[in-house]
């Protein structure tokens, strides 16, 4: 994908491995797109709804946007099942409240190519919500801010991500760690975690995840999006 991989070792290299399809435009268009279908959801997503409704609605957002189909399930997340990682099920029966905080988590496929986004909004005014939930998006620009200018491998990324967000007052989810998308399916190059990639991650393969908690009470926040 650059200059920079013909140097790389064979196991760099093959983590970073894209299709004979992949085009970065392509990625941008499937970026794009998600987080359009993303900020429409959260204009339908009301006070009253259950997780199982909004992903439901988020279902058919992505279809009217032109969704081909998903690669990850749709992950919403509402009030205290925001603390919970990607593969921990939600507690069940929560219901999105009048002062909430939730998240939403997608994985569709437009033009071949894999969209991966993620952010978090409130339903109030509570203080400590809103500063959560814009402190996780904060942290991402940081992150991908030191990505951009130096080049940071991915533990040296994460290791950033978490002294940040504890200078910040909050905790980082260490359990969410990134990972690899491209061209539909990104899986079958084996890149592992964002985290674990030591090397220097290619531009618009890789998913940068941040995942914060509040310090002592009980909800988080999340943001996530491609490295471009």
């Amino acid at each position: 994908m650059n200059d920079v991989a013909s140097t790389q070792p064979d196991s760099i290299r093959n983590k970073q491995r894209v299709g004979i399809a992949f085009d970065m435009e392509s990625m941008r268009h499937a970026s794009q797109q998600s987080w359009l279908a993303v900020h429409q959801m959260a204009k339908a997503f009301t006070p009253g709804l259950l997780e199982s409704e909004a992903v439901r609605i988020a279902r058919g957002i992505l279809k009217d946007v032109g969704m081909e189909r998903i690669w990850h399930p749709i992950q919403v997340r509402f009030g205290a099942n925001t603390l919970k990682t990607f593969r921990q099920k939600s507690d069940p029966g929560v219901v999105l409240g009048e002062n909430d905080i939730y998240f939403i988590d997608i994985g569709p496929v437009f033009r071949g190519h894999e969209g991966d986004v993620g952010a978090t909004f409130t339903t109030g005014d509570d203080p400590d919500q809103l500063a959560c939930a814009a402190a996780a998006k904060t942290l991402f620009d940081d992150v991908r801010g030191r990505w951009s200018r130096e080049r940071l491998s991915g533990p040296a990324l994460y290791d950033y991500a978490e002294r940040r967000a504890r200078e910040m007052g909050w905790r980082l989810n260490l359990g969410t760690q990134g990972h690899r998308v491209g061209d539909y399916p990104h899986s079958i190059h084996r890149g592992g975690t964002l985290a674990a990639f030591d090397s220097k991650p290619d531009e618009g393969i890789w998913v940068l995840e941040i995942q914060i908690a509040h310090p002592g009470k009980p909800f988080g926040a999340f943001y996530e999006d491609v490295l471009l």
